[in-house]
C-alpha cells in the first residue's frame, strides 16, 4: 500500500460487508418481502460517524471480488471514508449480513461470512504502517483477532503503532466468530497491552477481564494496560474511567428505538470526535451517548449516523434518565 500523505484523523480496520435490513419492523426474516441495502460492519460504520462529524478517516479491509464489494467502495466514498486500504479477495464472497427488528431491544443479526470473510484475509504484508502510526486515533476490534491471518495483522499494527497517539481496541466480542471462544482472552489480553483506550459492554468486559461489575471491569482494562476505560451498560448508561483518577458515569438519553443495531457504533464516532477535541470526560460520554441514542431511533446504521448539529439539538432538549443500577446490556 502506498504512505499516506497526510495523517487521518481517524483510522479504522477489520470487519466490512453489506447489511440487508427489512423494511418491515417485528416482522420475522420468513415473512418479510423487501429488505434495504447498506454499507456495515462496526469499523466501517465508526469510520463513518467520525466523517460525518468532520474527521478524515480512512478503514484498512477487504471485499469480495464482486458486484458487493464495489457497492461498498461506492459507498465508502459517498460517506467521505477514504477506502485506498479496502483491497479485493478473489477467493471469498464479500460478506452479507441480515437482520431482524423487533423493537424495543431485540435485533437478531444473522451472519453470511462463510467459507471466510474476505475482512479476516487482511495480510501483515500489504499494511501501510507510516499511515497506521500516523493516524491521530487508530481504532482495532476484537472480530479482529478471531481468525488469521487477520489476528497477526492487527497485533502487527498496534505493535507498529506503538501507543502513538490514541489507540482504541473495541472489544466487539462476537461468539459465533471464533472457533474456540475460550481462546479469546489471551489475545484480547495482547491487543490491551497495545491500546490506550478500551471500549466495551459488560458481556465484552467479561470475555477480556473475567469480570462483570462495571467499576471492577474498568480498573481490570487498566491495570491490563489502556489509560482510558469505557463501560457501556445499556439501560444503565456508560462508566468511563481514566488512569488519572477521573471517571464520568452518565445516564443514557431516553428516546423511542426503532433499531438498536448501530448504536454502539455512532457511540464509537462521537467518543472520537470528543477524544479529538480534548474534551473532559464526561462531556465527551454525554455526547457520545446523544449519537448512540439517535442511530437508535432510526432503521439504518451507516446512513443514519449523526451530524454534530443533530448531537447538540438532542442534547438541548433531553434530560437523561436515572442509571438503573444492576440493569444488563
Amino acid at each position: 500500500m502506498p504512505d499516506s500523505v497526510e495523517p487521518f484523523d481517524l483510522l479504522t480496520m477489520g470487519r466490512l460487508g453489506v447489511d440487508l435490513y427489512p423494511v418491515e419492523t417485528g416482522v420475522p426474516l420468513s415473512r418479510v418481502d423487501s429488505f434495504r441495502k447498506f454499507l456495515g460492519g462496526s469499523p466501517a460504520n465508526v469510520a463513518v460517524a467520525a466523517a460525518r462529524l468532520g474527521h478524515s478517516t480512512a478503514l484498512i479491509s477487504r471485499t469480495g471480488d464482486d458486484p458487493f464489494g464495489d457497492y461498498l467502495h461506492e459507498a465508502l466514498k459517498e460517506f467521505g471514508v477514504d477506502d485506498r486500504f479496502v483491497t479485493p479477495v478473489a477467493s471469498y464472497p464479500t460478506p452479507i449480513t441480515f437482520c431482524e427488528i423487533f423493537p424495543p431491544d431485540a435485533f437478531p443479526l444473522y451472519f453470511y461470512r462463510q467459507p471466510k470473510a474476505p475482512d479476516l484475509v487482511i495480510n501483515g504484508d500489504e499494511l501501510d504502517l507510516p499511515a497506521i502510526r500516523a493516524a491521530r486515533i487508530f481504532w482495532i476490534t476484537g472480530t479482529g483477532l478471531s481468525e488469521e491471518p487477520s489476528r497477526s495483522s492487527t497485533l502487527a499494527a498496534l505493535a507498529a503503532r506503538a501507543r502513538a497517539g490514541t489507540t482504541v481496541f473495541d472489544l466487539d466480542w462476537r461468539p459465533m466468530f471464533w472457533k474456540d471462544p475460550d481462546a479469546a482472552r489471551p489475545h484480547y489480553a495482547e491487543a490491551l497491552r497495545h491500546a490506550t483506550v478500551a471500549v466495551g459492554n459488560l458481556d465484552e468486559c467479561e470475555v477480556a477481564t473475567g469480570l462483570r461489575e462495571p467499576r471492577a471491569c474498568a480498573e481490570a482494562l487498566l491495570a491490563a494496560g489502556v489509560e482510558l476505560a469505557v463501560v457501556k451498560q445499556g439501560p444503565a448508561g456508560v462508566l468511563a474511567v481514566h488512569r488519572d483518577g477521573t471517571s464520568a458515569e452518565v445516564a443514557p438519553v431516553p428516546v423511542e428505538v426503532v433499531n438498536g443495531l448501530g448504536a454502539g457504533d455512532a457511540f464509537g464516532g462521537a467518543l472520537c470526535h470528543g477524544l479529538l477535541n480534548g474534551w473532559e470526560l464526561e462531556r465527551t460520554m454525554r455526547y457520545a451517548n446523544a449519537a448512540g441514542a439517535l442511530v437508535a431511533t432510526r432503521l439504518a446504521c451507516s446512513s443514519a449516523m449523526p451530524t454534530g448539529s443533530e448531537i447538540a439539538d438532542l442534547l438541548a432538549r433531553s434530560r437523561p434518565t436515572p442509571p438503573r443500577n444492576g440493569s444488563r446490556p
